[in-house]
């Protein structure tokens, strides 16, 4: 659901109809004239998480999603305080939770899991996250296959190297130094190529607890 300000005002924020459901708002700003490339990655997980609610046996009207664009309701986003975007914020249907939560996409990334499980810990509410398929996993795994049946085959007269140990601990040390360094974290994690702070955009996260993903090495 894309929100105006006066449907914002209706259906999130109004004190005088009560609200019986919770909403997960993602503020962005996807105009081309805004150049926010992390807008858009973040505009597509944050879809995948919301259609995979949407067709989920477990689907209620207890949950629903939606966004508020800068260039269309910029008062919005004054009344909320939020001057950088994308930023996921849930609003609770109780009457206790007078302020919306903001997700830290800075240490946790925004990824589709990653925000099915924020809105599990905020809620009650179980989203299953199915991504659309992608088959370009299963190509490059056939390709990598093909290419080492073919050299085998083209050594078939000749397999020494198999049982040569330097190639062997070659390849171990990759393994040990590719699963110890921030590339898994990153994988794991599914943080942001960079984020937007008070200063601009940043590509070294500032906090020893997280990283973005230019950065490879563990903190």
């Amino acid at each position: 659901m894309k929100f105006s300000e006066e449907t914002f005002r209706t259906f999130v924020i109004s004190k005088s109809i009560p609200r019986n459901y919770s909403f997960v708002i993602m503020m962005t700003a996807l105009m081309p004239q805004r150049q926010c490339q992390i807008c858009r990655h973040a505009d597509e997980e944050f879809r995948i998480v919301a259609n995979s609610w949407r067709y989920s046996p477990m689907f209620s009207n207890k949950l629903f999603f939606g966004s508020v664009d800068f260039d269309e309701c910029p008062r919005i986003f004054q009344q909320l305080g939020i001057n950088t975007a994308p930023v996921f914020l849930f609003f609770s249907d109780k009457a206790k939770m007078k302020k919306p939560e903001a997700m830290d996409i800075q240490m946790l990334g925004f990824s589709a899991e990653t925000i099915g499980r924020w809105i599990s810990e905020k809620s009650d509410v179980q989203i299953r996250v199915i991504r659309p398929p992608s088959y370009s996993g299963s190509l490059a795994l056939l390709i990598l296959c093909s290419l080492i049946a073919a050299l085998l085959y083209m050594r078939r007269n000749n397999l020494d190297f198999l049982y040569n140990r330097t190639s062997w601990a070659l390849g171990s040390l990759s393994i040990v130094f590719a699963m110890t360094s921030g590339q898994m974290w990153n994988h794991i994690r599914g943080p942001p190529l960079m984020h937007r702070s008070p200063k601009g955009v940043s590509y070294v996260h500032g906090s020893s607890g997280g990283q973005l993903m230019v950065l490879l090495l563990s903190e």
